[in-house]
């Protein structure tokens, strides 16, 4: 869903697989390319000395056919599952973060937004609005013992956390029980105290003491092993400010007014029947959401919870819109977006970025290529 915080507070320094800055061909990006690439790109003393340890797809692994497909480890007894937390240096000790709580919520919304995700460049960093992560954190059936955070015992200052929720993704033909993780977020002054790895553990133990025994995470680099990658495509709405705060720039040959004009989008829709998504509409994107997740080896298994609690409006967190034909009032076409702005740093015009991540989207031409 959102990026986890990997080149902030992640288990150890990933080398980026492009020093120069220069990227990969568009036909160079495969999974299989990106990973052999970074492999062979690290020294065998500069790789992923953490990861290496856990049960993950390794590297070292990808083209071997003998590999049977499944689990990569058993699950174990419930009675075998470590029952107590592990230990943290000293100075520190584990919370369970309430998100109900207008405090706690504060803390964590404070901490991520100081410390959380930043471009490479340090212009940008994430800034969760409150409302989005109770919206992240609380989906149905989720496991407040999930929220861990860790303290300064003297101060109680919060000064590090991760997440994991609960989801049902199927893989291929079966329907898996996993945790989704996100939100791991080390305090700058801490990040060289090892934290993240014991952090990292400590929300495993919790999911097997649930009876879960597989996860997925999102990463900004790439870590053992990627099942999927995504490529980011921007369309600005304000040109003018994107490019007086660095986040983009005027082409060749262009001019503002010309950039303007470019971007300036119509007054008012075009498609019939596009409207925003209401409650009543939960069952019919259900079923239109299902059908076309069906293609895809590897996609969440949503009922009617789930779409409600993911998709239904929210303000300044979720929108969703569809297509109800005129004529049928069937539900053709559907489209979502999550709003998450940014921190803009060092900037004496502007402090906020607000940006729109496209989310689930099905369109009726895609359907009738299943």
């Amino acid at each position: 869903m959102v990026d986890s915080n990997a080149s902030s507070g992640s288990p150890e320094e990933t080398q980026n697989p492009h020093p120069d800055g220069n990227e990969p061909s568009e036909n160079d990006v495969t999974l299989d390319a990106i990973t052999r690439k970074v492999q062979e790109s690290l020294s065998l003393g500069k790789r992923h000395k953490f990861w290496e340890t856990q049960p993950v797809g390794q590297f070292k692994d990808l083209g071997d056919t003998n590999l049977p497909e499944g689990p990569i480890e058993p699950p174990t007894p419930l009675t075998e599952v470590k029952q107590e937390t592990y230990n943290l240096p000293n100075p520190y000790e584990w919370v369970t973060c309430d998100i109900d709580s207008d405090e706690t919520c504060d803390e964590v919304y404070n901490l991520l937004t100081n410390n959380y995700v930043e471009d490479d460049e340090n212009m940008f960093r994430f800034n969760y609005s409150k409302e989005f992560l109770r919206w992240a954190l609380r989906p149905p059936g989720y496991f407040r013992s999930w929220h861990i955070g860790v303290r300064v015992r003297s101060s109680k200052k919060l000064v590090a956390f991760i997440t994991g929720i609960p989801a049902r993704i199927r893989v291929r033909e079966d329907v898996v029980n996993m945790a989704e993780i996100n939100f791991l977020c080390v305090h700058k002054k801490l990040r060289s105290k090892r934290l993240a790895p014991v952090m990292i553990k400590e929300v495993t133990r919790r999911v097997h003491l649930e009876n879960m025994w597989q996860a997925a995470y999102t990463a900004g680099v790439v870590l053992p092993t990627p099942v999927s990658t995504c490529q980011y495509w921007h369309r600005s709405l304000n040109p003018r400010k994107l490019i007086d705060v660095g986040f983009s720039r005027l082409g060749a040959r262009m001019t503002m007014s010309r950039t303007i004009k470019l971007y300036k989008l119509p007054e008012s829709t075009v498609t019939p029947g596009f409207r925003k998504m209401e409650l009543c509409d939960v069952p019919p994107v259900t079923r239109l959401l299902k059908k076309y997740l069906d293609k895809f080896v590897v996609a969440p298994d949503f009922d009617e919870n789930d779409v409600e609690h993911w998709l239904l409006p929210k303000e300044n967190v979720i929108d969703s819109y569809l297509v109800e034909s005129p004529e049928t009032h069937e539900i053709t076409d559907f489209c979502s977006f999550y709003t998450l702005p940014s921190s803009i740093l060092g900037n004496q015009s502007y402090s906020t970025l607000k940006a729109a991540y496209s989310y689930y989207n099905v369109q009726r031409q895609l359907l009738c290529f299943n």
